[in-house]
C-alpha cells in the first residue's frame, strides 16, 4: 500500500535552506516573461520541474505551497508582480493551484514507483497534463462565472497548446540543471 502520509520528523535545516531558496527561484521564474507572437512563456513551470527534481517530493510540495501562500496573502510573486487571493480564484488561478497537484503526482510515484529517470520524467509529464487539465478547468469556470461561456477544447487551444512544447524544453533543461544542482550542492 502507497503511504505518503508525512514523516513524523520535521524538516532538517538544509531542507527548510532549500525549499525557501526554491520558493524564490519560483518566485523569479514567475516574473521572467518571453514574449513569442500573441503569447508570454514564464519560466514558472520551469521551476517547478526544478523543485520537484532538486528536492523531491514532500520538500518541493512545501516549496509550491509556500509560492502559492506568499501569493494568496498579497505579495507580488505571480506572473506581472501580481498578488493575492484575487489571482488564485481569477481565471487562471487554477494553473497555480496546478502546481501542488503536480508535486503531490510526484510525491506519490516516485514513493510508490522509484526514482529512476524514466519514472520521475513520466511523473512530471503526467502532473503537467493534470496541472493543464485543472487549470483549464477553472479557466472555463472562471471564465463562464463573468457572464460569458467558453468550451473546454477553445480553452485549452489558447491555455494549453501554445504552450506545450515550451513547457517539454523547460522540463529538459530542468533534468539537465537539477541534476548537476544536486551533484555540486549534495543533495
Amino acid at each position: 500500500m502507497l503511504d505518503i502520509t508525512i514523516p513524523q520528523k520535521g524538516f532538517t535545516t538544509k531542507e527548510l535552506v532549500m525549499t525557501a531558496l526554491f520558493t524564490a527561484l519560483t518566485v523569479v521564474c514567475a516574473w521572467i516573461s518571453i514574449p513569442i507572437g500573441t503569447i508570454a512563456i514564464t519560466l514558472q513551470t520551469f521551476a517547478v520541474f526544478c523543485v520537484l527534481l532538486t528536492l523531491g517530493g514532500r520538500d518541493g510540495l512545501f516549496s509550491c505551497l509556500a509560492y502559492i501562500l506568499l501569493g494568496a496573502i498579497g505579495l507580488p510573486v505571480f506572473t506581472g508582480f501580481k498578488g493575492g487571493l484575487g489571482v488564485l480564484v481569477g481565471p487562471t488561478g487554477g494553473y497555480i493551484l496546478g502546481f501542488m497537484l503536480m508535486a503531490l503526482i510526484y510525491w506519490a510515484g516516485t514513493k510508490l514507483l522509484g526514482k529512476k529517470l524514466a519514472v520521475q520524467i513520466i511523473l512530471l509529464l503526467a502532473g503537467l497534463a493534470v496541472c493543464y487539465t485543472f487549470g483549464t478547468l477553472w479557466f472555463v469556470y472562471g471564465y463562464s462565472d463573468n457572464g460569458s461561456t467558453i468550451a473546454f477544447i477553445k480553452a485549452a487551444k489558447i491555455c494549453v497548446i501554445p504552450f506545450v512544447p515550451f513547457d517539454l524544453l523547460k522540463l529538459v533543461l530542468a533534468l539537465i540543471l537539477s541534476d548537476r544542482v544536486k551533484k555540486y550542492a549534495k543533495i
